[in-house]
């Protein structure tokens, strides 16, 4: 027999009325996903982080089901020191001996043996009648308890199950030797204010239920997992089965980071420890996601990406105030480096200086209200907005804030077909002109109107591109050298649309040549205007 598999996390536990036992079911309900197996590798990698944060129970896995599960199941068990390492089983004795067999190795171990007690499950599933499944449960304890010390039991879809065959079933796996008891709401199918009544009723009727430990199991076909379970726990549940995401069958499962958190967010109303260390929460939610190739939902309550991001502007400027305003948590307390003001279009303006001044710029009042009217032009054509887009936005806001010469408008015809033809307009010191070019290409013809509006003997050196951030939706940055008499200026255009970038840094990189003439006694006036004043 293996011996006394109670850890030292279960032991303190089982002494403590106002602690709830973490079992982690994400190796095998996580794993039974479609589309989310592990490799050997894997399931080693997120037992050692379980390990690491504190869950008392790691089910790793269903021994009979293949070799490839027995061996993660024994590798775990030689590995795991700290938890409780599980082995799931049906009520077969050859289900239970693999089960025996792959845990021999382990420090603790636990053989958690279930069989189908509703009515629709023995008829159709298992084929039996309730006096066959109860001689069932009784064996399947028994020679489990024969090959280790702590056995868990589980009625396989209890919360459809007749209330007086529940008992029955619950007081014999006990009286067989059952240290754990687990009513699994194997469907997703109760509701809390039925599942709380399940636990009271059984820990009320049942005459040995106070020498074992009662544990929840829910499922979120009806998105009550975590509420289903928090409501057991308030009945008199002590153990939580859950998972890293809530990842499992259809649905999933209760999520473990959720039933901790709410938990310790919430211990004024539910006064339980759970021992997790909370702050590895997202990091085992990225190794979960990663080995399972399941991305994690943006709005996934605690560890989504935008669990504690705030972009609205009312949200954020209570935020800058006051985080509990919108924060009912620190993102601290589960990993995550800090709270994330996203800049986009419902950003407002407190944020916007706020971001600014993080990002080391001071502009005065007149070059603040033109970059915040940019950036809230650029939020209303590009999903996301980066500290990059902010940067380059405002950057050429200071660069061309004396411009004489600016782009109003641009118009491109292009493609296979050609001519490229840029249609334009600029305004020049208060004055408006438009002209229509062709080129070769549409970026030339934007060049060729420039030149013609604005008059000059300027050499294009350099003209390059690049994104400032990732995606289609990226702004471009296009930088543009000019060379005139020996001199050299360089200037960059940010903008959504390439070509309207490649027109700004072309505008810009002008004005500093204009700038120069003036510095050098030509007068800038010299720069005869051809083009059509449209005033």
């Amino acid at each position: 027999m293996i011996p006394d598999s109670t850890s030292r996390r279960g032991k303190q536990a089982a002494d403590s009325a106002g602690r709830v036992l973490i079992f982690d079911t994400t190796l095998r309900d996580g794993e039974q996903s479609p589309g989310a197996s592990m490799n050997l590798e894997e399931k080693i990698q997120v037992a050692e982080i379980l390990e690491a944060m504190g869950v008392d129970v790691i089910e790793a896995g269903f021994p009979i089901a293949s070799n490839g599960d027995f061996e993660a199941v024994s590798e775990i068990a030689r590995r795991v020191k700290d938890s409780v390492v599980c082995g799931l089983s049906r009520a077969g004795a050859k289900d239970i001996e693999r089960a025996g067999e792959a845990l021999r190795h382990a420090e603790r171990g636990r053989i958690h043996s279930f069989i189908s007690t509703s009515p629709v499950h023995m008829k159709h599933k298992l084929q039996m009648e309730p006096e066959q499944v109860l001689d069932a449960i009784v064996a399947s304890v028994t020679l489990a308890r024969n090959l280790v010390d702590n056995v868990e039991w589980s009625a396989e879809d209890a919360t459809r199950t007749d209330r007086d065959f529940l008992c029955r079933c619950v007081e014999a796996a006990i009286k067989a030797g059952a240290t754990t008891i687990n009513i699994p709401d194997t469907v997703g199918y109760t509701v809390p204010t039925e599942y709380a009544d399940i636990f009271t009723m059984l820990r009320t009727r049942v005459p040995n239920a106070d020498k074992a430990i009662f544990s929840t199991h829910c499922h979120n076909d009806l998105g009550l997992a975590v509420a289903n379970s928090l409501a057991g726990v308030g009945a008199g549940a002590r153990q939580v089965e859950c998972t890293i995401n809530g990842l499992g069958e259809r649905a999933g499962n209760a999520a473990l980071e959720e039933i901790v958190m709410a938990l310790r967010t919430r211990a004024d109303v539910m006064p339980y420890d759970t021992g997790i260390n909370s702050q590895m929460i997202a990091r085992a939610s990225k190794v979960v996601s990663s080995v399972t190739s399941f991305p994690v939902q943006y709005n996934k309550a605690i560890v989504g990406l935008n669990a504690f991001a705030h972009e609205s502007g009312i949200h954020q400027d209570g935020m800058l105030k006051h985080t509990q305003t919108y924060e009912i948590m620190t993102p601290e307390t589960v990993g995550v480096k800090q709270t994330s003001l996203v800049m986009g279009k419902h950003s407002g303006r407190h944020a916007f200086i706020h971001k600014l001044e993080e990002l080391g710029y001071k502009l005065g009042d007149n070059q603040l209200e033109d970059a915040f009217t940019r950036f809230k032009a650029l939020a209303d054509r590009k999903k996301q907005i980066y500290d990059e887009d902010i940067e380059a936005l405002v950057d050429e806001e200071i660069a061309h804030a004396q411009d004489r010469v600016k782009l109003v408008s641009l118009s491109i015809i292009a493609g296979t077909r050609g001519p490229q033809r840029a249609t334009m307009k600029l305004d020049i010191d208060g004055r408006g002109v438009l002209e229509e070019c062709e080129g070769n290409g549409p970026v030339d013809a934007i060049f060729n109107c420039i030149k013609t509006l604005v008059p000059h003997e300027a050499v294009l050196e350099l003209y390059q591109v690049h994104a400032v951030t990732e995606g289609t939706d990226a702004q471009a940055e296009v930088s543009v050298r000019l060379a005139e008499k020996g001199r050299s200026v360089t200037a960059r255009g940010a903008d959504p649309d390439t070509l309207v970038a490649s027109a700004k840094a072309y505008l810009g990189a002008l004005n500093k040549l204009m700038v120069r003439r003036q510095r050098g006694g030509v007068a800038v006036s010299e720069a005869r205007v051809h083009s059509t004043d449209v005033g």
